[in-house]
């Protein structure tokens, strides 16, 4: 019977850990993105006015085994992925006084009640001495073709400008 009760706790252990089971990166986003415009919040940020910017019209690449920004690149990333309601959205990245951040997915456009959210795991970087984050690298999938992400939480989105061919698409050729 313990034995039962040990298989059982291992295995939901084992299916949790695969809630946001770590990968490279996911083929949903695989391509170039370019940011396109500031989405409007209601977010405190540890920028000024001309730092989110400069962020605008730059790419975002993201392929099996690459990500990058700009010339920031990281090679062999590891990458979650999970989906969250719009309500855990919320919940983990707004304050929670009246008079802190709220951020919700109606302010980011998002007209589903869940969301596919894929965060990359990498070293710290010094973008702009603000914030050790690397624009994309915590994105949540408005379409297949927009995500959003923030930086010193500022809210971006990017449309897909190219995707890389995936074997199925070659295989049709």
């Amino acid at each position: 019977m313990k034995l039962l009760l040990v298989l059982i706790a291992a295995f939901i252990s084992l299916a949790s850990a695969n809630a946001a089971r770590a990968q490279t990166i996911p083929h949903e986003i695989w391509g170039k993105w370019v940011v396109r415009r500031i989405l409007p919040t209601d977010t405190i940020s540890c920028w000024g006015d001309a730092q989110p910017k400069t962020l605008l019209h730059t790419e975002i690449e993201y392929l099996p085994e690459v990500f990058r920004w700009k010339d920031v690149v990281t090679k062999h990333p590891v990458a979650t992925s999970k989906v969250v309601t719009a309500q855990q959205f919320h919940d983990d990245n707004s304050g929670g006084a009246v008079d802190s951040s709220q951020v919700t997915f109606h302010q980011l456009g998002i007209k589903a009640g869940a969301a596919v959210e894929i965060t990359i795991h990498h070293p710290p970087a010094n973008i702009t001495g603000a914030t050790v984050e690397i624009p994309g690298d915590d994105v949540v999938l408005k379409d297949k073709d927009t995500i959003i992400f923030s930086a010193c939480n500022i809210y971006f989105e990017a449309k897909r400008i190219s995707a890389k061919t995936t074997g199925t698409q070659e295989r049709r050729r």
